[in-house]
């Protein structure tokens, strides 16, 4: 299959990955999590657009993950936030243009979320937390990332922040990957025990 038409189906798997955990989670949020995270390591493990490099997929027995916690789930209202254009970066350098839209209130501090200004757009809230570079990736993790399907949902105006579904980028995986990093405006002091982890080790 062309490489383009691997890509589309992978992202097509996403987005039913996602549609299928909002619908899920309005009765069983923990099931509906388990469901997402199995189905979430079988892509990794077969599809031919994973970002586990070939060596890495030998032997996969799945990502490492925190265990559910309904304490880390939350429907937020998106504030408004003062208009800031900005370009993310990525390890590599590259840039990434960033609208900044509004920002959302967490118990434990504030989360800028941006509109990613190229072709097609979407939402994307990005963080870094206090177990950045010991627990989860360095460079931090993705909460939502409307064009590539992740998305949890929520109202008019409103999103659904869930830490549980925390993921780290693909260029955690492997640096042929580009990826934007979190802005230091979303980096929390907080260590937040929920989502994807690193493997011990």
């Amino acid at each position: 299959m062309p490489v383009s038409l691997d890509l589309l189906d992978w992202r097509r798997s996403t987005f039913e990955l996602y549609r299928a955990a909002r619908t899920d989670a309005r009765d069983d949020p923990a099931g509906a999590l388990g469901r997402f995270r199995a189905d979430r390591d079988r892509l990794f493990a077969e599809h031919p657009e994973s970002p586990l490099t070939i060596a890495d997929r030998e032997g996969f027995e799945g990502l490492a993950y925190w265990p559910y916690d309904p304490a880390v789930r939350f429907d937020l209202a998106v504030e408004p936030a003062e208009p800031e254009r900005l370009a993310a970066t990525s390890l590599g350098g590259d840039a990434y243009p960033l609208e900044r839209i509004g920002r959302v209130q967490l118990p434990f501090g504030a989360l800028d979320v941006y509109w990613i200004d190229t072709y097609g757009g979407g939402v994307f809230l990005p963080f870094r937390d206090a177990s950045a570079g010991r627990a989860t990736y360095g460079a931090g993790r993705y909460l939502l990332d409307t064009v590539k399907g992740a998305d949890l949902g929520g109202g008019p105006g409103r999103l659904i922040v869930d830490f549980n579904y925390a993921y780290h980028p693909s260029c955690a995986y492997d640096p042929r990957w580009s990826c934007p990093l979190a802005p230091r405006a979303n980096w929390l002091s907080a260590e937040l025990k929920a989502g994807e982890r690193l493997r011990p080790g």
